[in-house]
């Protein structure tokens, strides 16, 4: 069980990055040499300064005003949290971090994230932020997807309605119907 609640020490944390936008009350939250990785594109920092440059300048305030966080699910563990939701936004503005030099498309986006957060104490020691690059590009028109199996909006969709269909970039999928199992 956790000393500390990492779910509200978390949210709080988010709240800085994404309501309140408010650099050094993120900083606040994280431990002396915190780092953030953001998978598909290496963007974040190692250690205090060059992540509060991170934040300051590419990050916190660089989000679209209408960015919204869909909580899909969430594992507390003893030191750390993983936690999935869609991410939703219009590519109103330059996103460094997501799309770094990518001008913007005036284009909605909503994707499945993943965020594998570890803490020591009451701070936050690190952020891994999973999430599929080609479904963003496919919806900011910047990736063509015929022939490609890759999908749109609709990952998204699918994390929180199961009831979408499934396997609709296997061509063979309808081969396999009526055979035995």
């Amino acid at each position: 069980m956790p000393q500390h609640d990492l779910e509200a020490l978390w949210e709080a944390h988010c709240r800085y990055e994404f309501e309140t936008r408010d650099v050094d009350a993120t900083m606040a939250t994280m431990v002396a040499d915190p780092y953030v990785n953001h998978i598909p594109t290496m963007t974040g920092g190692v250690g205090h300064d060059h992540l509060k440059r991170f934040y300051k300048y590419h990050f916190i305030g660089a989000n679209p005003p209408d960015t919204e966080m869909v909580p899909v699910s969430r594992t507390v563990g003893a030191s750390s949290i993983v936690d999935e939701m869609i991410f939703r936004f219009t590519h109103t503005s330059e996103i460094d971090w997501m799309l770094p030099g990518i001008p913007p498309t005036g284009r909605r986006v909503e994707i499945p994230l993943v965020a594998i957060v570890r803490f020591e104490g009451d701070k936050l020691v690190h952020e891994h932020i999973y999430w599929d690059q080609a479904s963003v590009l496919v919806q900011l028109g910047l990736l063509d997807p015929a022939g490609l199996p890759v999908a749109g909006a609709e990952t998204a969709r699918k994390v929180l309605d199961k009831t979408l269909p499934s396997n609709t970039l296997m061509k063979a999928w309808a081969s396999s119907e009526g055979r035995p199992i």
